[in-house]
């Protein structure tokens, strides 16, 4: 495992204090975010990536990842064990101080890590004090040293409880239930994150066992991020078998790339971290891999005839069309541009990054001319497509700019403040006719769609915008799409997709959440993209009001109420479709905001969400065979 290198020199006087702990009981969204499951999840990942700096120094390669059935969880690792010894300047324990205090860690000063992951000294203090109970148990000089913990407070010194012939440190914890509103962990999100881990550390393996449910998952990928890209292409045709790689150490930066070409006509998925953290909107890194990337490609292009002389350059979208790649930099200081951490700073990232990957890939393609022949076809069609494409854009352009915009099966409303407005995107004439008349015309508008829309999933970005229905929802919409598109003109802060309850009105969501996710994932991750909750049932017991409910659990709470006899006097009717509502019961159940259930599209996970797309919406039928197969048994009133 290459890294930069460390020094073994980590006694009690490397905890260095830089401030106390007082606010985190208060303020825990300061430190993990919101107190939901989300925060839950934050507390395991601190410790998990205080283990990963272990294996990161080269000190531990196995960490074992454990959800008791009592809802605590502990984190162990084979490393070497936090310092137990008495630091000099506060006259305590090291490991009490970067237990019980903020900023207390390895990670400051001289002699402790020199490329870490974790919160700088935060994590293992923060996870204690928003902790029911704690405990750590470290494994050292043959002999086991505890300290136990409530609320972050000790309840006694560190001392010897046993013998031990191992090393390493062990954390449980049991979060307070006074701070977090429900203690529940989803075992599927967890096990994405530590084998995500587990790519971005060759060697490492990270087990992950469940008592809950008895289920136990173990990552390890000597391939590394190789295996990660291939991975993230496993359901996708590839260009190249092999994916490209090279790693480089420049000026204390450790660089790695892995990227594959495959044949999808999609943007670029490329992911980049540092030190192991997922940086979201990239950064210098990013930055220096696209830089390379393009210059590499045009200058082979023009080097072997393919680009003429009076041909421009292929643009950055052009080459990373239908790309797959990880960049990943390890360095001693990182910087990013918030305490989040989606974008790195550092200018020598950049650099190392642009120089590592420009002479290495630049090799690649003159010692695989048949790769290479693949990849640069690929960029040229790209680039006739993008052209095809930004005409396409500029006849939408201008008819909007000549008074043409709004599509005329368009049902628009009389509010002008976007902020008040919402478009409900309907599925066919008949549910479009009595969402018209059942809305509320002050702020509501009515787009109904005929028939299924493109699966945009196949598609380039000129033959989706060919599509008459895709053309009109872009329109009604005001933003454009593409290069041109500006979510400062949208003319709706609420675009609400109302489909009906059977398979095809579920296929129709499907198609328009697909079109969502790749060519206007803004709206997306700015909150303006719902989904309506129509009712399945309406149930109608003597004279009483009709009742309506929206699963098979509320219907069945419903007539439990009602005496067994009586029961088959109540009247059961399940909605179909949206059509069969007349527009007063439409309004009243779906569309009413004093009544109505919609539900916010968000991107939790983005690279799960990407897959499940890809998986649902594109060539490869056996993926989605499997998918249909492992949830047969969650469907319920299937319509055929």
């Amino acid at each position: 495992m290459a890294t930069v290198a460390a020094t073994n020199t980590y006694g009690a006087d490397q905890i260095t204090v830089l401030e106390g702990l007082e606010a985190v009981r208060k303020r825990p969204g300061m430190y993990i975010g919101p107190t939901d499951i989300n925060g839950l999840h934050h507390m395991i990942r601190e410790l998990v990536d205080n283990s990963v700096d272990e294996a990161l120094a080269g000190y531990a390669d196995t960490i074992t990842v454990t959800i008791h059935k009592d809802f605590s969880v502990s984190v162990r690792d084979n490393g070497r064990g936090i310092p137990v010894g008495t630091n000099k300047k506060h006259n305590k324990s090291a490991l009490e101080l970067a237990a019980t205090v903020l900023h207390a860690g390895g990670k400051f000063g001289d002699g402790g890590y020199k490329v870490s992951a974790g919160l700088h000294g935060v994590g293992l203090s923060v996870v204690n004090a928003l902790s029911d109970w704690m405990y750590i148990e470290v494994h050292q000089n043959g002999k086991v040293y505890r300290q136990d913990y409530k609320h972050g407070v000790p309840k006694a010194n560190v001392k010897s409880v046993r013998a031990t012939e191992e090393t390493g440190t062990f954390v449980r914890f049991l979060p307070d239930v006074s701070i977090f509103r429900e203690i529940d962990y989803v075992y599927k999100q967890l096990a994405q994150k530590f084998r995500e881990m587990a790519y971005l550390t060759k060697g490492l393996r990270i087990r992950f066992i469940d008592e809950r449910d008895d289920i136990e998952t173990s990552f390890y990928f000597e391939g590394g991020i190789v295996s990660f890209v291939r991975h993230l292409n496993k359901e996708k045709d590839v260009l190249h078998k092999l994916p490209f790689y090279v790693e480089r150490t420049i000026e204390q930066v450790n660089v790695e790339v892995a990227l594959q070409y495959t044949d999808s006509y999609d943007k670029d998925s490329v992911y980049a971290f540092a030190n192991n953290i997922n940086n979201t909107d990239g950064g210098a890194h990013l930055t220096g891999f696209r830089t390379a990337l393009t210059r590499v490609i045009n200058n082979y292009a023009r080097a072997k005839g393919i680009l003429k002389e009076k041909e421009e350059n292929l643009s950055g979208d052009d080459v990373r069309e239908g790309l797959t790649a990880v960049v990943s930099v390890k360095l001693v200081d990182p910087q990013f541009s918030s305490q989040t951490k989606e974008k790195l700073v550092n200018p020598e990232a950049k650099t190392a990054v642009e120089a590592t990957l420009g002479d290495a890939f630049a090799a690649y393609l003159e010692e695989n001319p048949g790769d290479a022949k693949r990849i640069v076809e690929k960029t040229i069609f790209a680039a006739r497509a993008r052209k095809a494409a930004q005409h396409a854009r500029e006849t939408v352009r201008k008819s909007a700019l000549e008074g043409f915009s709004l599509p005329g099966k368009l049902a628009d409303c009389s509010d002008n403040n976007p902020a008040r407005c919402e478009l409900y995107i309907v599925e066919g004439d008949s549910a479009g006719g009595s969402a018209k008349q059942g809305r509320d015309r002050r702020f509501q508008a009515i787009l109904p769609l005929r028939g299924k829309i493109l699966n945009v999933e196949r598609a380039r970005m000129d033959k989706m915008l060919a599509n008459n229905e895709v053309r009109a929802l872009i329109t009604a919409m005001g933003i454009g799409v593409g290069d041109i598109m500006d979510i400062a003109k949208l003319r709706y802060h609420r675009i609400i997709i109302m489909t009906d309850a059977d398979t095809d009105g579920a296929h129709i969501r499907t198609l328009l959440l697909t079109f969502f996710f790749r060519h206007m994932r803004e709206l997306i991750n700015l909150g303006h993209l719902y989904i309506a909750q129509p009712p399945l049932y309406r149930i109608k017991y003597g004279k009483e009001q009709p009742v309506y409910v929206f699963s098979d659990r509320q219907k069945d709470e419903y007539l439990s109420k009602i005496a067994p006899d009586d029961r088959r006097k109540a009247e059961v009717q399940r909605y179909k479709g949206l059509g069969e509502m007349n527009p007063e019961q439409l309004w009243e159940t779906t569309m009413n905001p004093a009544n109505r259930i919609i539900l916010q599209v968000t991107l939790e996970d983005a690279q799960a969400a990407d897959e499940t797309f890809n998986m649902l919406m594109g060539d490869h039928v056996p993926p989605r065979k499997r998918f249909i197969q492992t949830h047969a048994i969650e469907v319920r009133n299937l319509d055929v």
